[in-house]
């Protein structure tokens, strides 16, 4: 049975899809099976795996909608361990659709349920907004990632989105928890950091990642070849880091 997690933050730049891209490609070289369902209509974890947006022909809009299951439209990736429900721009104008449906915010955990016995985990690149596609998305979820960037605004919108998961656990989907927050964008040598993780910290107490994700040029380099970090530039500290993170991650699992 496949463990569901929502990468999520409602403030865009933050390093979410980087994130959702990178720890997937390193769960999947771990030996795990992964689906990542990008439901974010810029569709850039689409394109972070080498897919042109523009030749798809079913996509997770289709799947929200109901014109085909989500298992015709996932995509074997080149890459160990990982398939993907691609996303495209048509995803943009799915909520007026879904807003007429009946269970709207469950669409998606109903579409995917037949998928949870073919992988270890499923993944949501979530859209950076509190919308109806996110709200599906924590409804179908067993958890959520929380991604921040260790900048001075880190914790603005934060309430609102755990306000949000509070609704959603009290309307819809009791289950959801907290999985963890990863700090990224992280230069130690400045105080302004260590500021922004002694407040993180403070407010999300043990539920805060030991690994953090520098800044590193390969980790912004490696989408334009649409390649993980880890296949583009092994060796480089983005690499190491995502891969620090994977190990962490499935440690807590246990």
């Amino acid at each position: 049975m496949a463990k569901i997690i929502s990468v999520v933050n409602q403030k865009g730049g933050v390093g979410k899809t980087t994130s959702a891209v990178n720890l997937v490609a390193c769960l999947g070289a771990l030996g795990k099976r992964v689906l990542l369902v990008d439901i974010d209509p810029q569709g850039n974890t689409t394109s972070g795996y080498g897919i042109a947006r523009k030749n798809l022909t079913a996509t997770s809009y289709d799947v929200l909608i109901g014109s085909c299951t989500a298992r015709e439209a996932i995509i074997k990736t080149k890459f160990q361990g990982v398939d993907i429900i691609p996303s495209n721009i048509n995803l943009a104008g799915a909520e007026i659709e879904m807003a007429a449906m009946d269970k709207r915010e469950a669409l998606l955990k109903n579409a995917l349920a037949v998928l949870h016995d073919d992988y270890d985990f499923i993944f949501f690149d979530c859209p950076p907004s509190l919308s109806l596609i996110t709200i599906n998305a924590l409804t179908a979820s067993d958890s959520f990632i929380v991604p921040i960037q260790c900048e001075y605004y880190a914790l603005e919108g934060l309430a609102q989105l755990m306000s949000t998961v509070r609704t959603i656990k009290r309307l819809y989907n009791p289950y959801v928890e907290l999985e963890g927050v990863l700090l990224t964008m992280y230069d130690g040598r400045l105080n302004l950091t260590q500021q922004v993780v002694a407040e993180v910290k403070n407010y999300f107490p043990k539920k805060v990642y030991a690994t953090v994700i520098p800044r590193n040029v390969r980790l912004s380099e490696a989408p334009s070849f649409g390649e993980p970090v880890i296949y583009y530039d092994r060796a480089s500290r983005g690499a190491e880091s995502y891969n620090a993170l994977a190990e962490e991650f499935l440690k807590m699992q246990k």
